[in-house]
């Protein structure tokens, strides 16, 4: 295979990279939504025991102390795989490492590989909520189909990451989240199973919710599916940069003459939002290069600044209330309040050629003109930090890097799916769906797909 960079195109913005990287290589007619069966790879509870001590949230969700207290916790946790350590040196031994893991997890029988392909119906609840979807390998489309829609722009770093782990390990090691307004076959079918049925898998997780499992091996129960999802778009609720990762691979094995084969899919979980709504929370950034002086000071030149006490929930509630775009700072003592940006200076700000509805987001005119103009920051993935849903946890993670913690409120979901209809993404990490589905309960390798 060629090296990862050469299928990874440099020196774009994120906008032109996601666009470059979604977009291209049509290849053949493009059929509909498809989510395949596939043998699927799961931990066996006889080897590792409780299931809840060796599986993870999505792997951007988990933070470096998080990453040490799961090393710490079990030697078979899946982050040994999902977020591999550094090589002596060698920037590619983590990638060969975390493959070569894989493969004695399946030659101990850490790992087994299910003997049939399945569908697997999972559920995710507690004692206040309840979302169930279909696991399956999606079909990948180009964005010209309007089949799988990306709202988010991608970054190239987070994507070649991905894509050296996936050529190592050959695995989809999680899945990702996709959305699509349903209403037929398919949901009721995930209903009637997952209230008829005994699970395969059921475990209750540190993340407070339990997750189950079915799987669903018949062939005719597939094709009922296949038929209902066939003319239906599915939106990308969590995992830009991994569906970005199965389109580069999928890109580089046809760029190669390989034609079809595995690499055509990906693995995914597909909620029927008409059945489960999804829950859509908010990114918070952290700047730890920016002083809280210093970003209060700057912001006041673009922004009204209003100076809260230090009681997080009271200033939790002013952003709440605010109307347009609005942000709360804070790293050092107490909070500040930005609201009502200057026209003038937003209007400059703006690219040409978004919507309206693109224009008035909260992460554009953060990322625009907060980040980009006034604070003068190049934002990357270690300029700007993200935390997703719990400002505490930002607030706190900027004050002990003695930087700034920027607070949203999260975007409406009719924004984002209108935008999304319409062929515009939002901003980088604008989006935090949920509940997201939980790493290491189910994995496909492309070798034994």
């Amino acid at each position: 295979m060629p090296p990862v960079d050469d299928d990874l195109p440099s020196g774009l913005t994120p906008e032109e990279f996601s666009a470059r990287i979604f977009g291209a290589h049509e290849h053949g007619p493009d059929a509909g939504l498809e989510l395949a069966p596939f043998r699927g790879v799961r931990f066996a509870p006889e080897v590792v025991g409780d299931l809840a001590a060796v599986t993870t949230p999505p792997y951007d969700l988990i933070d470096e102390d998080e990453v040490r207290r799961l090393l710490d916790s079990d030697a078979r946790n899946i982050v040994r795989l999902i977020l591999p350590r550094d090589g002596d040196g060698d920037p590619d031994a983590r990638y060969r490492g975390a493959g070569e893991l894989l493969r004695r997890w399946l030659a101990d029988g850490t790992l087994v590989t299910d003997p049939e392909r399945a569908l697997y119906v999972y559920e995710e609840r507690d004692e206040v909520s309840l979302q169930r979807g279909l696991v399956g390998a999606v079909g990948l489309r180009p964005e010209s189909a309007r089949v799988v829609l990306p709202h988010e722009d991608v970054f190239p770093g987070p994507v070649g990451d991905r894509l050296r782990l996936m050529t190592a390990t050959r695995a989809n090691l999680e899945p990702i989240f996709l959305v699509y307004e349903g209403g037929g076959k398919a949901g009721a079918l995930v209903d009637e199973i997952a209230v008829s049925a005994k699970p395969d898998v059921e475990v209750t997780a540190d993340d407070g919710l339990t997750h189950r499992l079915w799987r669903v091996v018949d062939p005719a129960v597939h094709a009922e599916i296949a038929k209902d999802l066939r003319d239906r778009q599915a939106l990308i609720a969590d995992g830009h940069h991994r569906y970005a990762t199965y389109r580069a691979l999928q890109a580089r094995h046809r760029a190669a003459g390989d034609g079809s084969g595995p690499w055509d899919h990906g693995l995914a979980l597909l909620v029927d939002s008409t059945r489960y709504p999804p829950r859509l929370g908010a990114i918070h950034r952290v700047l730890p290069g920016l002083s809280p002086a210093v970003a209060v000071d700057l912001a006041g030149k673009a922004f009204r600044v209003t100076e809260l006490g230090d009681s997080l929930p009271a200033a939790l509630r002013s952003l709440g209330e605010a109307e347009g775009p609005a942000f709360l700072l804070s790293g050092g003592k107490g909070f500040h309040l930005l609201t009502d940006p200057d026209p003038d200076q937003l209007g400059r700000a703006m690219p040409h050629g978004h919507s309206e509805r693109w224009r008035r987001l909260d992460t554009a005119v953060l990322d625009r003109l907060l980040i980009d103009r006034i604070w003068g920051i190049a934002e990357d993935e270690h300029t700007v930090e993200v935390v997703h849903h719990d400002a505490a946890a930002a607030i706190d993670r900027a004050r002990r890097a003695g930087g700034t913690a920027a607070i949203l409120n999260a975007l409406q979901v009719q924004d984002v799916l209108a935008l999304a209809a319409g062929g515009e993404r939002v901003p980088r990490k604008s989006t935090s769906f949920g509940p997201k589905p939980r790493t290491g309960l189910i994995l496909r390798l492309l070798d034994g797909d």
